[in-house]
């Protein structure tokens, strides 16, 4: 009797679409709403703080005088409170994971300097 259901697997099997896919060939289709990770449109950030203020893993530094803003991927929880809060909506979940790295290393991203300031009309 085992040998019954045994053939019937193979059968099935040797007849049916493979289970997994060809992954060079075929990259991963990620499903809707999938967090993957956060990407920041720099032009639009003013540099307000609530990101980092809402990251519950601190993978998020802004530094507000440098005009810099710092995201540790490998700290990221990808949670999307930052994505949620940011006034300007320059945040944005990609959707693809972090790729492994050798080493863990921040990334950077700095914005455009403030213009000097307005002198006064005399």
């Amino acid at each position: 009797m085992s040998y019954l259901t045994f053939a019937k697997e193979m059968l099935k099997n040797l007849f049916s679409s493979p289970a997994t896919t060809q992954y060079p060939l075929q990259p991963k289709e990620f499903a809707k709403g999938v967090r993957g990770k956060v990407l920041n449109d720099i032009d639009n950030c003013i540099f307000c703080g609530m990101c980092q203020r809402n990251c519950p893993a601190d993978a998020i530094v802004v530094d507000r005088t440098k005009r810099t803003w710092t995201i540790n991927p490998f700290s990221c929880v990808q949670c999307q409170l930052c994505v949620d809060n940011c006034p300007k909506k320059c945040l944005h979940m990609e959707e693809h994971y972090t790729e492994p790295a050798l080493e863990k290393a921040d990334v950077v991203m700095e914005g455009k300097p403030l213009p000097p300031p307005a002198e006064p009309k005399a």
